[in-house]
C-alpha cells in the first residue's frame, strides 16, 4: 500500500521486547499470519542483549482481534518475552522536506552531549525519525536521521554546539548519493602520516628547529605557504640523495590510515593525496597503499644533491584545491560527491571545495571553516561520517583474511 493508501487503515502496533535469541522475529510474524494482516512497517533493534521489535500491522476483522491479541500475548509469554499492542489509524505521519545524517564521535559520548545534539537538531525545526549506533571503538558513532530542515543551516547549528561541547558532528544530505562511488583525497603530513615530512629532511640537515617553526607558522596561516616552503627547502641544499630512502623509512602512518583506504578502496571509492610536500615520499605511499592519485611538489635533485629548490608549479593552498577538481574529472565523480581531509590553514581550499571538508586534528581557523571536525587521533573514524559501520569494516576484513 502507498501512503496515502494506509493514512485511514485501522492498524495494529505489536511491541515485543525482552532477551534476544534466534527466532523472535519469525515467530513473530509466523504467529500474525495465521491472522491475515498485512505488514506495514517493521523495526527492531538489540541493545546489550534485549531485543524491541515493533510491527505495524492491518488490524484483523473486528471477531478476529480479540484473537489475535490472545495468541501473540501467549506467544510471548511462552519465550518469556513482554508483549504489547495498540490501536491506531495510519502508519508514521509523513517526514517533513529536507532530510539529513547527523554523525556524532564522542571519546566518550554522554549523555548530556547527546541531550544537547537532540535539543540543537529540534531548535532548528527537524525532527529525529531514527537514531542507531555505527561504532563503539575507538569511538562511540551515533548516526541521527534527521527530516524537517534543510541540510545547511543544521550543519551550521550542529557545528556551532559541537564545538561548544567537544564532541565531533557531521551532517550531510540523505540521499542515494551517500553511498554512491566516491572521492576521497588527503593531505598527507599530520593527516595521513603522523609527520611533517620536510621536518624528517631538515633533521638530516641538522637544521629541525628552523623548520619546524616556519611550518608551524604556516599551517597557522601566519605566513604565505610558497614563501615558507622555499624558505626550508632552501635549507635542505648540499643534503645527499641516499637521505630521500632514509626518510622514507621514517614516515609513520597515522593510525587507523591502512583501514581507512583498504575499506574505501573495497567499497568502490578511489581515494588520493595532495600535499605540500615531497613527491620523492608521496609517490612511495601511492604504491604502498594502492592510492589512485597523488600529487605534490618536487624536491630537486642534480648530481646526486639536493639543491634546495622545488621543480614544477609548487602545490600551495589553491594548488591543492585545483588538484581536487582534476582528480574528481579524472575519477568521473562530481564535486559534491568528493570528500577532502587535511589538518591545515593550506587545506582550506580544498576543504571547502569538496562535497564533504573534514578538517582532522586540525588547527582552529581550520576547525572552524571546515564542514566538520575529527578531533581524535584515529584516521579510520572518517569512515562514521560516511555511514560505514565498524561492523562493515571488520566483515570486509574477515572476508579478506
Amino acid at each position: 500500500m502507498s501512503a496515502s493508501q494506509t493514512s485511514d487503515v485501522p492498524t495494529l502496533l505489536v511491541k515485543i521486547f525482552g532477551k534476544d535469541r534466534p527466532g523472535i522475529t519469525a515467530g513473530l510474524f509466523d504467529t500474525l499470519a495465521a491472522f491475515s494482516v498485512d505488514v506495514i512497517d517493521i523495526e527492531q533493534v538489540v541493545t546489550r542483549g534485549r531485543i524491541v521489535l515493533c510491527a505495524l500491522v492491518t488490524k484483523p476483522t473486528v471477531s478476529s482481534e480479540g484473537e489475535l491479541r490472545a495468541t501473540v500475548h501467549s506467544w510471548a509469554e511462552s519465550l518469556k518475552l513482554q508483549a504489547e499492542i495498540i490501536s491506531g489509524t495510519g502508519d508514521n505521519r509523513p517526514r517533513g522536506s529536507g532530510r539529513s545524517h547527523v554523525t556524532v564521535l564522542g571519546h566518550p559520548l554522554t549523555a548530556e552531549d547527546t541531550a544537547a545534539i537532540a535539543a540543537t537538531i529540534t531548535g532548528t525545526g527537524g525532527n529525529i525519525d531514527r537514531i542507531f549506533r555505527l561504532a563503539k571503538y575507538p569511538v562511540t558513532a551515533v548516526e541521527f536521521a534527521v527530516s524537517g530542515t534543510e541540510t545547511a543551516p543544521l550543519r551550521t547549528a550542529l557545528a556551532r554546539q559541537a564545538h561548544e561541547i567537544g564532541v565531533d558532528v557531521a551532517v550531510v544530505s540523505a540521499g542515494l548519493h551517500r553511498r554512491a562511488q566516491r572521492l576521497v583525497v588527503m593531505d598527507v603530513d599530520s593527516t595521513l602520516i603522523q609527520d611533517e615530512v620536510i621536518e624528517l629532511f631538515a633533521a638530516h640537515a641538522g637544521c629541525e628547529e628552523q623548520v619546524a617553526e616556519v611550518t608551524a607558522r604556516a599551517m597557522r596561516g601566519e605566513l604565505d605557504f610558497e614563501q615558507s616552503l622555499h624558505a626550508r627547502v632552501a635549507l635542505l641544499a648540499g643534503l645527499d640523495e641516499s637521505v630521500v630512502d632514509k626518510v622514507r623509512s621514517e614516515v609513520r602512518l597515522t593510525s587507523g590510515a591502512r583501514t581507512l583506504i583498504r575499506t574505501l578502496k573495497r567499497l568502490g571509492y578511489q581515494v588520493g593525496v595532495v600535499s605540500g610536500g615531497f613527491t620523492q615520499v608521496t609517490d612511495d605511499l601511492k604504491v604502498r597503499l594502492g592510492l589512485d592519485f597523488a600529487s605534490a611538489n618536487t624536491l630537486e635533485i642534480v648530481d646526486g644533491k639536493l639543491t634546495g629548490r622545488v621543480t614544477g608549479e609548487v602545490v600551495d593552498r589553491a594548488g591543492k584545491a585545483r588538484l581536487l577538481r582534476r582528480f574528481a574529472a579524472e575519477a568521473g565523480v562530481p564535486l559534491a560527491q568528493t570528500v577532502a581531509i587535511g589538518d591545515g590553514a593550506n587545506d582550506l581550499d580544498m576543504l571547502n571545495t569538496a562535497g564533504l571538508g573534514v578538517a582532522f586534528n586540525a588547527k582552529p581557523v581550520v576547525r572552524k571553516a571546515a564542514h566538520t571536525a575529527v578531533n581524535v587521533p584515529f584516521l579510520d573514524t572518517v569512515l562514521y561520517l560516511l555511514g560505514i559501520t565498524r561492523e562493515e569494516v571488520e566483515a570486509a576484513d574477515a572476508d579478506q583474511a
